[in-house]
């Protein structure tokens, strides 16, 4: 049996559990009046997401809150589900390429291998992987 809301004249407010086959009016519990079905309270109980993307997942250990076990075994469960909702629908999928850098300048778009980023080349690195020096002038 479904529950439904009522309101009587009165201004009494009243849920009650009805077959579907009854009338739409109910005698209010308070003052006996004839009671008409009002529209129902709508229920949100969450939100339907499709869950973090491979880009959107933490890269680095500080993303993981210093690889705290419960936070990571949530972002696992999330993990698993995803990948379940994209071996069911494909097109949800993301670029699968291994990802080579992600953060500074490429924390809002992730190098991914085989890209060209010539837009603006990495600094070239001296002797020991320092940065060259600038020539002054």
């Amino acid at each position: 049996m479904p529950m439904y809301d009522y309101r009587c004249p009165e201004g009494h407010a009243f849920e009650r559990l009805v077959p579907i086959s009854a009338g739409p009016s109910q005698d209010c519990p308070a003052c006996g009046a004839v009671s008409a079905k009002v529209p129902s309270r709508v229920a949100i109980l969450g939100r339907a997401s499709a869950g973090l993307s491979k880009d959107q997942m933490p890269q680095t250990w500080k993303g993981t809150h210093n690889a705290d076990r419960e936070y990571v075994g949530h972002l696992r469960r999330q993990w698993e589900s995803r990948q379940r909702l994209e071996a069911a629908y494909p097109e949800l999928a993301g670029d699968q390429r291994p990802v080579l850098a992600h953060e500074g300048r490429y924390h809002g778009a992730p190098l991914r291998a085989g890209d060209t980023d010539v837009s603006s080349p990495m600094p070239s690195t001296g002797p020991a992987g320092s940065p060259a020096a600038k020539p002054s002038g």
